[in-house]
């Protein structure tokens, strides 16, 4: 197929070259920033750096919209008013929220990858056997389309995009941040390299969790240790204080309706978790 890619950033230069890599030809993309024009010289150097609309008119084919989510609207009415768009081209967007409601009248599929990317040339090793959330009117070709991308479909119904959505963003960005937040409460604890201390540690869990669900639970929350916890409130910096108690608060009613902690066990901790002010001791 004949390819062009509005939005060279992370995730569109790097699926434009996986494109491209499947024997396709990315003819064009549209790249703002200095950044943006780096990364499509060094991952699509076959292509035309050109303006969205001419981009849209060079793709033949298929037109890859990789643009942010509330951006996204304008984009497609953008190019449609400007008439770069025409019957039997194809618009494939990247956004997880979104469905095929953003598109209009404009014949096209909500195809996005679920993996996370740097915009590195690293990112494409990645891609075989990732999952993709589809939601389109012709199944085969989105098949196909994500064979060629090495990848396995999902199909998303238009109404539910928004919850799919919700559970990467939950698993994925949520998870860097508390892997950070770890890492820089080990470092108050005098560690100076809390990744080496952290990375056996919470590659172990994320397989459990994953294989065993809410029976990989363990620590002091699942046992119902109070003054343990009480402790962890009492000792840690003040700013991982409200991380920290949402997520012990939603563990503990997970290990609850797991039966990996009794209720009456279970009393006192919420007890302590329930009384614990930000800031101060529990």
């Amino acid at each position: 197929m004949t390819v062009g890619v509005v939005g060279a950033g992370r995730v569109g230069a790097v699926l434009g070259a996986a494109l491209g890599r499947a024997g396709h030809l990315v003819v064009a993309a549209a790249a703002v920033s200095a950044a943006s024009r780096e990364r499509a010289a060094r991952l699509l150097p076959g292509a035309a750096i050109l303006p969205a609309d001419e981009v849209a008119r060079a793709a033949g084919d298929l037109l890859l919209l990789a643009v942010p989510d509330d951006a996204l609207a304008g984009v497609v009415s953008g190019l449609a008013a400007t008439g770069a768009l025409r019957p039997g081209q194809i618009v494939a967007h990247t956004s997880g929220a979104h469905g095929l409601g953003v598109l209009g009248d404009v014949q096209g599929m909500a195809l996005h990858p679920a993996m996370t990317f740097t915009g590195a040339e690293t990112d494409l090793d990645r891609l075989p056997g990732i999952a993709w959330g589809v939601t389109t009117a012709d199944r085969p070709f989105a098949a196909r389309l994500v064979a060629d991308l090495g990848g396995v479909p999902e199909w998303v119904a238009e109404d539910a995009r928004p919850v799919y959505h919700a559970a990467l963003a939950h698993g994925a960005n949520h998870l860097v941040t508390l892997v950070n937040e770890a890492s820089d409460v080990l470092r108050a604890a005098g560690i100076r390299q809390p990744e080496r201390v952290l990375s056996p540690l919470l590659h172990a869990a994320l397989d459990n969790a994953l294989r065993l669900g809410d029976a990989a639970l363990t620590g002091p929350v699942s046992r119902g240790d109070a003054g343990t916890v009480g402790k962890h409130l009492d000792r840690m910096p003040a700013d991982a204080v409200p991380a920290y108690l949402a997520l012990a608060r939603r563990t503990a009613d997970r290990a609850i309706a797991a039966g990996r902690l009794r209720p009456q066990d279970a009393a006192l901790l919420l007890d302590v978790l329930s009384r614990a002010q930000v800031g101060s001791p529990a």
